[in-house]
């Protein structure tokens, strides 16, 4: 099936006289005839036994995202954050190091850079249009894993997937993609190399406001076997786990070994899975994930050219405008559009971006992205104002930026909007 046709049928296939939606199964628990099926199941589970593992409307949805993005297995989590937490705790620990692009979303630097710190994990920051020489200098014999952003939140730089995955993988670590932006409508990293994808659900794939959530997405492609053999990492996933009795992830679940790790570890103990409800929610907006990503790539271009045409503007930042610096590199992985967002920078910093801000009326000042109202934010007051001035240069960030990120409205509506903005400034 065509992505269209999976955003509609994929995970969930009703039988005779069965609900044609996928049904909200809002239980936490599930029954069993003997103490011998439970017992079985802690030895390797394979069905579903407690909501803090899995739940059969959070299944149907994690199999449409998996078949979305052409993996072997999905989990959701309570939020994007959560994924990014656990898909980098599944392969490291205390004393060991990961790469990451220094151009990704402001929560994920203070994720990674301060909080893993304080539990023994080192980022290391690497620039994300650093050559591949440059790259692989930057890794160490403890480095277990290397991440970047499809399209970095605000940013809007365009990963290069064959570079960093080449790195990656002529170090035998797997290379962890956030796909949050772009979604699988407009790219599968897969494709280009990464063996794991996160998402936060709570943006475009849900689209609407109404629900949290993440997910991670296994590839099913890394060989965590040969890459214990040739480093002697990722000993957790080929030797037995003794908090699971003795389990080997990759005897028992071959390719799909990180993702089954990764819920009877990771989700066991931390327990951020979402409720039945919100992946009910999710699964709507997945449905109309292509036609939303349509308009929205359609309405950005035809705003971005507006700012461009405007004196007040400082630079605009898209990578579907041909002067972008990413925009070839934006076609070879994005071609069929560079998601509604949309990253300028106002002359006058950050005194007039906040003048521009204040005068919108369709346009909601909120923090959150992606949604099918158009909605704006100032990074360096708020989803980055964690920073420190440097970290804000590495992403790309200065005091006169604002995210725009386009609605569903009729994009004449958008755009007089925008000329009220401009001209309180």
């Amino acid at each position: 099936m065509k992505i269209e046709t999976k955003c509609l049928h994929s995970g969930y296939e009703p039988k005779n006289g069965e609900p044609r939606v996928v049904p909200i199964v809002q239980s936490t628990t599930y029954k069993f005839d003997s103490c011998e099926h439970v017992a079985q199941l802690f030895d390797k589970p394979t069905e579903f036994m407690y909501s803090r593992f899995a739940n059969p409307t959070c299944d149907a949805v994690e199999k449409k995202i998996a078949d979305l993005e052409g993996g072997v297995g999905c989990m959701l989590t309570s939020s994007g954050q959560a994924a990014s937490l656990l898909s980098i705790l599944n392969v490291c620990s205390a004393g060991d190091s990961f790469i990451a692009s220094s151009s990704i979303y402001g929560g994920t630097i203070n994720l990674f850079g301060f909080t893993l710190k304080k539990l023994g994990i080192e980022c290391i920051w690497v620039d994300v249009d650093a050559d591949y020489d440059t790259i692989m200098k930057a890794f160490k014999p403890n480095t277990k894993a290397v991440f970047g952003e499809t399209l970095a939140n605000p940013a809007l730089t365009v990963f290069d997937f064959e570079t960093w995955a080449k790195a990656a993988h002529a170090h035998h670590v797997p290379l962890i993609i956030d796909n949050t932006f772009a979604t699988p409508y407009l790219c599968r990293p897969f494709e280009w190399g990464a063996d794991i994808v996160v998402h936060s659900t709570t943006k475009y794939m849900d689209g609407h406001a109404v629900q949290g959530g993440g997910a991670i997405v296994d590839s099913g492609k890394f060989d965590w076997v040969a890459a214990h053999k040739a480093t002697g990492h990722f000993a957790d996933f080929v030797e037995p786990d003794e908090s699971y009795h003795g389990l080997i992830y990759t005897k028992e679940f071959g390719s799909a070994a990180y993702i089954i790790k990764a819920r009877t570890q990771l989700m066991r103990d931390f327990g951020c899975y979402p409720s039945a409800h919100s992946a009910f929610l999710l699964n709507l907006g997945l449905e109309t994930l292509p036609v939303r990503m349509k308009q929205y790539c359609e309405n950005a271009l035809t705003v971005a050219k507006h700012f461009k045409a405007s004196d007040k503007i400082a630079s605009v930042t898209y990578p579907g405008l041909p002067d972008d610096k990413y925009y070839e590199r934006a076609k070879k992985y994005l071609p069929l559009g560079c998601c509604g967002v949309i990253t300028i920078s106002i002359k006058g910093g950050r005194s007039a971006a906040v003048r521009f801000m204040d005068a919108l009326h369709l346009a909601s000042d909120e923090v959150h992205v992606a949604d099918i109202r158009t909605c704006v934010l100032h990074p360096a007051s708020s989803t980055h104002r964690q920073l420190t001035d440097e970290q804000l240069v590495a992403a790309g960030i200065d005091g006169g930026m604002v995210r725009f990120s386009c609605g569903l409205e009729n994009v004449t509506d958008i755009i007089e909007d925008i000329d009220k903005g401009l001209a309180a400034i």
